[in-house]
């Protein structure tokens, strides 16, 4: 996480507890302005650990569904050759 990440998250953190106390204390706050432009990485950088989503497990080729797959490719570059060599000359 890089320190303007940090920044971003602290203002951020900030603002939200302007709010609180404007609520708590009874004062109207100002709404917030829009900010023009891309968000930044605010949630990615908040999320814990924890509640990460897990990764997906990656699947097996055996290996005949591999050499399947080669011959099939074989087979493929040389019908494109063939069809592209065209007669000798």
């Amino acid at each position: 996480m890089g320190v303007s990440e940090i920044l971003a998250t602290i203002d951020h953190e900030i603002s939200q507890l302007q709010q609180a106390r404007a609520l708590l204390s009874g004062r109207a706050m100002p709404a917030a302005k829009n900010k023009v432009g891309r968000p930044r990485k605010i949630a990615a950088a908040v999320i814990p650990g924890d509640l990460k989503p897990a990764k997906k497990k990656t699947r097996k080729l055996s290996p005949e569904g591999r050499k399947r797959i080669a011959e099939a490719a074989k087979k493929r570059w040389a019908a494109l050759k063939a069809k592209t060599a065209g007669p000798k000359k």
